[in-house]
């Protein structure tokens, strides 16, 4: 990895969504081999969550690869590129909206690199991810921080469609959003190689728990990369 990081690491990619408009994301590759996780962010933030984050799932053996969705923007003076495209387009920009990006990115992704895909979603990302997995046989399994039952209206209650969802996952927030996850979990009991991760700490909202030097992020990555490793078994 380490000859592999220069100029063109991340590798900027850009491909159509499902309406056309077009994604840009980083690609974080290591080999062609590797399992694959699509990284997708929370609201009003970009592909750059997960700078840091990334790299150091390449170290872990996971290809990686980051977008930006169309419900997002600016981190710092870090740009969402599909933001300001579907922006300039006249294209909605709401949470249920950005769910074309995901997909078109899975589509993508066993288009190029991997037939099944670990998806992994930050706060309302992350509960579009759960919705795709009950959905799709190419998502093998699935990593949501913070999600909520907030879509219902729209999509149907979470709670449901969990119910007998039977694949690898791992659900986690802050020490407050926990009660907001384990309410998704209602009806669904909680079988092998799928855990909801409490954390001593208070923690963050979304996959920012995981950045460099965040306060109470370790114990995040232990649990983690505990999960991440059975899915290489």
């Amino acid at each position: 990895l380490e000859t592999e990081q220069k100029a063109d690491y991340p590798k900027v990619l850009e491909f159509p969504s499902i309406d056309s408009l077009i994604i840009t994301a980083h690609l974080y590759q290591i080999d062609e081999t590797s399992p694959f996780i699509l990284l997708c962010h929370q609201a009003r933030f970009n592909k750059f969550e997960y700078a840091g984050i990334a790299e150091r799932l390449n170290k872990m053996g996971f290809n990686c690869m980051a977008i930006d969705q169309r419900s997002g923007g600016p981190i710092g003076n870090t740009q969402n590129e599909t933001y300001l495209r579907a922006v300039q387009a006249n294209k909605g920009i709401d949470y249920v909206d950005a769910e074309v990006d995901i997909v078109a990115a899975i589509n993508y992704i066993k288009a190029n690199f991997a037939e099944k895909v670990i998806l992994w979603g930050s706060s309302y990302s992350s509960t579009l991810a759960l919705y795709l997995a009950t959905e799709r046989d190419d998502i093998r399994a699935v990593i949501s921080f913070s999600p909520g039952n907030y879509l219902a209206d729209v999509k149907g209650s979470l709670i449901e469609k969990l119910e007998a969802f039977d694949k690898p996952m791992f659900l986690t927030s802050s020490k407050n959003e926990a009660k907001y996850v384990e309410a998704l979990l209602e009806k669904h009991k909680l079988k092998e190689k799928q855990i909801h991760f409490v954390p001593e700490g208070y923690g963050h909202h979304g996959s920012r728990n995981l950045w460099i030097n965040q306060q109470d992020g370790e114990e995040y990555w232990t649990a983690i990369s505990s999960f991440l490793n059975s899915m290489k078994e």
